[in-house]
């Protein structure tokens, strides 16, 4: 029925020819409060703490519903660029929208918290005006989740303190909305922290190259769908200048999210680069944005068929087998590792442990107690154990699975992680050295073996294609993976960067940490941005979330029933999720 209403209002406004361009007047439900429907109060304040952004001074103002029960914690409403949306003769006039919609029972109990971006110095501007702030192009266009980590971990607790308020924990519960710079800054924080904020209202948002924004529609497409619901407004008549085309940029992200599957409309008037059209929808807007759960739509299928794209592995997109966690309280947890019957093992290196989860199982065991730390393990041919440790003496290590008798292999190297081939090569990265070495397992203390590969930054992961004929390496400290052709003898030739990972904004690095393959040739490595993976060819298939978003992930193996689920080593936790594809 709230989608009937948007469509009926946007029908309306379409078909009134008397408007002229841009003449959007704002309706009954933004100019006054029904009869009956209670006034919230406003309170005003000043924040100068940040520490994310150190030196800056803005104003800000919250919302409290005139229904807020304090034994009850609300819904939140972030509005960027808070002076025009919580005027009250402005283009937006959000408090006499929301006292509306939440009396009417559209909207939740929800406390609207209303933030001006940051000035750095003297010469601000009014508090209730435009004006050349100036830090909030650098607040509100960095695609990084700084701007996110400063309203989670500062300016919420700060409000919810100063006026006692309680908020959702929920992220379904929280919402977040902008104008043109605080457009794509509502749609970045949720992009960065969907475990905070999961609905999001852009007006005129700026997804140009202002400050790299233009790239969002191709993350959008590679990049496991997020549980986001994203209402997109623009006009005909916006910027076209040297960062971009605005009309174009937001009809490009409508089409990326659509193809995502992403719960999302796109509503494009006549209008210029202000306020008036989305002020004029706001509270059509917020009924769809805040309209009861549903589920997503199925992410398009169109051109798919021949491309290795994220539907071929997550069933349903991925939201119908999420993570699953498998354990959880250990120090740091690496060497993710499965067998040919499916037992997942991994360590918690800095307490020397060795954890297996048995194929049929979810709970975790210690498999080996006082051992060496270990950062990286796998299975040879002759069913051994291989590890590499760490310590005092780092150095490669086979561990009889019967006895658990430990043998040393080669000595006076610095491994980080390893592989064994069916030929009987242990190939280990050398993170420092910025080296893969290779050794035979029937080696016993072999002291330092030669090195097939060399010149890679930082290399880290390490895996076999499925027919053992090309080797891959991930780069930590870069943003590439080599693939290497194996020889008979084991040696490494025709070394190039063959796959190139997504390096997240405000990182330098891609973090390209523990890779595996499956059983069609895929490559996934684990990295900041989450696991992402290619086809056999090297192209970018996309990325699939973390376990956690405020948490990193560090090694990856299939294993588990028909060795078809994906499991990670994530810190202090494990997890896992059922997959369509397999182990080679």
């Amino acid at each position: 029925m709230n989608s009937l209403r948007l469509a009926a209002a946007l029908v309306c406004l379409a078909s009134t020819q008397a408007w002229a361009v841009d003449d959007y007047p704002l309706g009954a439900d933004s100019t006054n409060r029904a009869p009956g429907v209670l006034k919230g109060r406003v309170e005003t304040f000043e924040f100068s703490e940040s520490k994310v952004f150190p030196g800056t001074t803005r104003q800000g103002w919250l919302y409290i519903p005139a229904q807020y029960d304090a034994a009850k914690p609300a819904a939140l409403m972030v509005f960027q660029d808070g002076h025009e949306y919580v005027r009250e003769n402005g283009s937006q006039r959000v408090p006499i929208v929301l006292d509306n919609l939440i009396s009417q029972g559209e909207m939740p109990v929800t406390i609207a918290l209303f933030l001006n971006p940051g000035h750095r110095g003297a010469g601000a501007p009014a508090p209730n005006g435009w004006g050349d702030r100036n830090n909030r192009s650098f607040e509100y266009d960095s695609l990084s989740a700084d701007y996110a980590r400063f309203l989670v971990d500062e300016v919420i607790p700060f409000v919810t303190n100063r006026y006692q308020v309680r908020i959702s924990d929920d992220p379904e519960m929280r919402g977040i909305a902008g104008m043109s710079s605080g457009g794509i800054c509502a749609f970045t924080v949720a992009w960065e922290r969907p475990d905070q904020f999961r609905k999001v209202l852009s007006q005129i948002g700026s997804f140009t190259n202002i400050r790299g924004g233009h790239a969002y529609p191709a993350l959008i497409r590679k990049t496991e769908r997020k549980p986001l619901r994203v209402f997109l407004q623009d006009g005909v008549n916006d910027l076209n200048n040297l960062h971009g085309d605005w009309p174009l940029a937001n009809r490009t992200m409508a089409s990326a999210l659509t193809f995502a599957g992403y719960d999302n409309r796109f509503v494009m008037g006549d209008g210029a680069h202000n306020g008036k059209h989305g002020g004029a929808i706001l509270p059509e807007s917020l009924r769809w944005l805040w309209r009861p759960a549903m589920r997503p739509p199925a992410p398009s299928t169109n051109n798919w068929n021949g491309d290795e794209a994220l539907n071929k592995v997550l069933a349903g997109g991925g939201t119908d087998a999420p993570w699953e966690l498998v354990g959880d309280g250990f120090g740091f947890t690496d060497g993710a590792c499965g067998d040919t019957e499916g037992n997942f093992y991994f360590s918690d290196l800095p307490k020397g442990l060795i954890y297996r989860v048995a194929a049929g199982a979810t709970k975790a065991e210690p498999w080996l107690t006082n051992g060496p730390k270990v950062s990286g393990l796998k299975f040879g041919p002759d069913g051994r154990l291989y590890a590499a440790t760490q310590g005092e003496a780092p150095k490669i290590v086979a561990i009889d699975p019967a006895t658990q008798a430990l043998r040393d292999v080669a000595t006076g190297v610095k491994p980080n992680d390893l592989i064994v081939s069916k030929a009987g090569w242990i190939y280990f990265t050398d993170t420092g050295a910025g080296e893969v070495q290779a050794v035979p397992i029937g080696a016993k203390s072999l002291s330092r073996p030669r090195t097939v590969a060399g010149g890679i930054t930082s290399p880290n992961g390490i895996a076999l294609s499925p027919k053992q004929d090309f080797l891959y390496v991930s780069e930590y400290g870069g943003k590439h993976v080599w693939s290497y052709a194996i020889a008979p003898d084991g040696s490494l030739s025709a070394g190039e960067r063959s796959m190139t990972l997504v390096v997240p904004a405000g990182k330098k690095d891609s973090g390209g940490d523990g890779s595996t393959v499956d059983a069609l040739g895929r490559i996934y490595v684990t990295s900041h941005a989450g696991v992402q993976m290619f086809d056999w060819s090297g192209r970018l298939g996309g990325v699939i979330a973390k376990p956690r978003a405020d948490k990193g992930v560090y090694s990856c193996v299939f294993a588990g029933p028909g060795r078809a689920y994906l499991y990670v080593c994530g810190g202090d936790a494990v997890h896992r999720r059922k997959t369509l594809t397999q182990a080679p």
